[in-house]
């Protein structure tokens, strides 16, 4: 009953806000990730693992690297990096640092591949996104977003969260382990995180 009479609960505009925005998150995402299907036969998910190779110099980066910069778990990012792999868009090598680590490259056939889908794909961000919005609210979504970030990390540091992922971690590296299913993400369940 404690924690119940401490709940911060939302303010009436507050929750509408946060209704707009999980609407609009659940709707553009779907979106983006099936546009992306249809010209490039990937998920989104796998797009950004592209683009952060094509950003990186000489277009490679530590699995944990890129894990982290994709904001993937290791598990479900190691899936898509075989997925993209048997492609012949990105190649492993071992990490000349850390015999243990792991390379992942962005091959001339997944730069091709990129290439191919992003103008497309930039056109469709644009016209869902930046011709909605002036000027001032690019830069109020820009900073808007940082601030989210910034208490998504916070929260993230706690035990409870640090248990979540954990538990995010297992369920993925399950389904990893399972036969490959048509090229998509895998989604999780839910599960019984503390949160």
């Amino acid at each position: 009953m404690a924690e119940q009479a401490q709940t911060r609960w939302l303010s009436e505009s507050e929750q509408q806000a946060w209704r707009a925005f999980l609407t609009a998150c659940g709707r553009l995402f779907p979106e983006m990730d099936a546009h992306l299907q249809h010209v490039a036969g990937i998920p989104h998910g796998y797009y950004e693992i592209l683009v952060r190779l094509s950003e990186a110099p000489g277009r490679e980066l530590r699995m944990t690297q890129l894990a982290d910069a994709s904001t993937s778990s290791k598990s479900r990012l190691s899936h898509a990096v075989a997925r993209l792999e048997a492609r012949g868009w990105i190649e492993r090598l071992a990490c000349p640092t850390d015999r243990r680590g792991q390379v992942a490259r962005l091959t001339d056939a997944g730069f091709a591949a990129l290439d191919a889908a992003a103008h497309q794909h930039v056109e469709q961000v644009r016209r869902m996104v930046f011709d909605r919005l002036t000027p001032a609210q690019v830069e109020q979504l820009a900073a808007i977003s940082a601030a989210i970030e910034a208490g998504v990390d916070e929260v993230s540091s706690s035990p409870a969260a640090r248990a979540c992922r954990a538990e995010a971690e297992a369920r993925d590296s399950q389904a990893a382990a399972g036969p490959l299913e048509p090229l998509e993400l895998l989604e999780g369940d839910g599960g019984s995180c503390p949160l």
